[in-house]
C-alpha cells in the first residue's frame, strides 16, 4: 500500500507543476488576451489532448468518451476493479479566470502521478476526469460533460443551437463524434464507486476564516422567479404623497425585506434582487408597474421552500397595503445536493492533517457534482480563492494553498478507496 499522506516535497512540487499547467491551458483560447473555451469547440479538443499527454505520464490509459469528456484511468491491483472518480471540468465560460474547473482536472493528475511515481496501486481503479461542458456557454445548456457519463443526456439537447447556429449534433459531428452514440458515454452504476470533485471555493468564506481548505457540505439549491408589482401610472406633479399607488416605491421596500429576511434566516441561505425595470420609465410620471426577479439558494431544500414562502408572503403584504398588485411567477427551480456524508467525513480528515481544522460550508456555485450525485456519491473540496473572485481574468489562487489541497486531496483519494473497496 501507499503512503498515506503526500510529502510536503511532493505536494509542493505537485503544485508547482499544477499552477504550471493551469497557465499552459489558460492560453488555449479562442480569444487572444481572455480565456474562453466552449464545447467541442477546436480549443476544447486541442485542451483534452494537452491534457490527455498529462494524464498519460502519469501512468493513465486516457480516451475520449462520446460526448467528448477527457477520461483518464489508473488501474487498480486487481484488473477490472471499479473506479473511484476524480476530477473537474476543462471548459470556461467567457473571458473567464484560468484556475474553475482546470483545478480540479490538474489535482486529480497529480493524486494519480504520485501513485505511479510510488509504484503503488489502490484496491480500486482512480479515474480522472476532464468534463466537457459544465458551464453551458456555448448551447446554453450546463452539464453536457456529467449528464453523458450519468446517461442523463435529454435528447433534445441535440437540437440546441449555438449564437452561429451550431447544432449539439452538428457540432459532435464536426469534433469527430456521433450523436447516434452519445448513449455509448453512459457508465454502469457499478463501475463507479464515488466522485471527488476538487474545485475553487469562488466565494470569499474561505479567506475569512483563513483557511486554505474547506469541505462542502451541500451544493445549493436555487429558485428563480420574474415579479411584477402592478400601481398606477400618474402625474409626478400633482398627485400627494399619500394617495399615489407607486410600484417602484413598491419594489424598492420589497428589495430591502429581500435582504433583511434573508440575513434573518441564516442557514446559508442568500436572496437577491437581480434586475428591476420600471414603467413607463419617465422622469415625470409616477410608476404604473414594476419588473423585478427574485434569485435565492440554499443547501438545504425544505429552509429554501420556507424563505420563499417568506419572502413572497411580505411581498403580496406590501402590494396590499399599498394598494398594489403583486405576481410571481417561478422559471427555474434546481433542489439542493447533499455531499456524501462519508465522503465529507474523509475529507475533513484530510483537511485537517493538512491546515489543523476543518471547515464546513457549502456552494453556492453549481458543479459537475450535481449530475454525478444523481448516481453515485460525492464530496467536494474547495480550495481558497483570491477575493472570492472566479468567472473573471483575476481569478488566483496561492501556490501554498494549491500544495495543501493537493496533499489533502491525495489523503482523502487513498481514504476513500480504501473504505469503498469492495471486499
Amino acid at each position: 500500500m501507499p503512503q498515506a499522506a503526500m510529502p510536503p516535497e511532493a505536494a509542493r512540487a505537485a503544485a508547482q507543476r499544477i499552477m504550471a499547467r493551469c497557465a499552459a491551458l489558460a492560453e488555449i483560447s479562442e480569444t487572444p488576451g481572455a480565456l474562453t473555451r466552449v464545447y467541442l469547440s477546436p480549443e476544447h479538443l486541442r485542451a483534452n489532448q494537452c491534457v490527455g499527454a498529462w494524464m498519460e505520464a502519469a501512468g493513465m490509459r486516457v480516451w475520449q468518451d462520446s460526448v467528448g469528456n477527457l477520461c483518464g484511468r489508473y488501474e487498480a491491483a486487481t484488473p477490472g476493479a471499479p473506479a473511484l472518480l476524480l476530477g473537474s471540468h476543462l471548459d470556461t465560460v467567457r473571458d473567464a479566470g484560468r484556475y474553475d474547473g482546470m483545478l480540479g482536472v490538474l489535482a486529480a493528475i497529480e493524486v494519480v502521478g504520485e501513485l505511479h511515481r510510488t509504484g503503488c496501486r489502490l484496491p480500486v481503479a482512480l479515474e480522472v476526469m476532464g468534463f466537457a461542458d459544465e458551464e453551458g456557454t456555448r448551447f446554453g445548456v450546463t452539464l453536457l460533460g456529467s449528464r453523458g457519463l450519468t446517461g442523463t443526456w435529454p435528447a433534445a439537447w441535440l437540437s440546441r443551437t449555438d449564437a452561429n447556429g451550431t447544432s449539439v449534433a452538428r457540432a459532435l459531428q464536426e469534433a469527430g463524434l456521433d450523436a447516434a452514440r452519445i448513449g455509448a458515454a453512459a457508465r454502469p452504476a457499478a463501475d463507479i464507486l464515488a466522485y471527488l470533485e476538487l474545485h475553487i471555493e469562488q466565494g470569499p468564506c474561505l479567506e475569512a476564516a483563513g483557511l486554505p481548505l474547506g469541505v462542502v457540505t451541500a451544493i445549493n439549491g436555487a429558485r428563480r422567479l420574474n415579479c411584477h408589482f402592478v400601481g398606477e401610472a400618474n402625474h409626478a406633479g400633482t398627485v400627494p404623497m399619500g394617495q399615489r399607488r407607486d410600484a417602484l416605491a413598491a419594489a424598492a421596500e420589497w428589495t430591502l425585506a429581500v435582504e433583511r429576511l434573508a440575513t434573518a434566516a441564516g442557514q446559508h441561505l442568500v436572496a437577491t434582487v437581480g434586475t428591476l425595470h420600471c414603467l413607463p420609465g419617465a422622469v415625470n410620471v409616477i410608476p404604473g408597474e414594476a419588473r423585478l426577479s427574485l434569485d435565492i439558494r440554499g443547501p438545504q431544500d425544505a429552509p429554501l421552500a420556507a424563505l420563499l414562502d417568506t419572502l413572497l408572503s411580505e411581498a403580496h403584504a406590501i402590494a396590499a397595503r399599498r394598494g398594489l398588485l403583486f405576481t410571481a411567477e417561478q422559471y427555474y427551480a434546481i433542489n439542493a445536493t447533499a455531499c456524501d456524508p462519508r465522503l465529507q467525513a474523509c475529507l475533513a480528515r484530510s483537511v485537517a492533517a493538512v491546515q489543523g481544522e476543518s471547515l464546513s460550508l457549502p456552494s453556492g456555485a453549481g458543479h459537475d457534482a450535481i449530475a454525478v450525485a444523481e448516481r453515485w456519491p460525492v464530496g467536494m473540496l474547495f480550495v481558497r480563492c483570491d477575493r472570492g473572485i472566479s468567472h473573471h481574468p483575476d481569478e488566483s489562487v496561492a501556490e501554498a494553498d494549491v500544495a495543501a489541497a493537493a496533499a489533502a486531496y491525495f489523503a482523502a483519494a487513498l481514504a476513500v478507496a480504501t473504505e469503498l473497496a469492495p471486499t
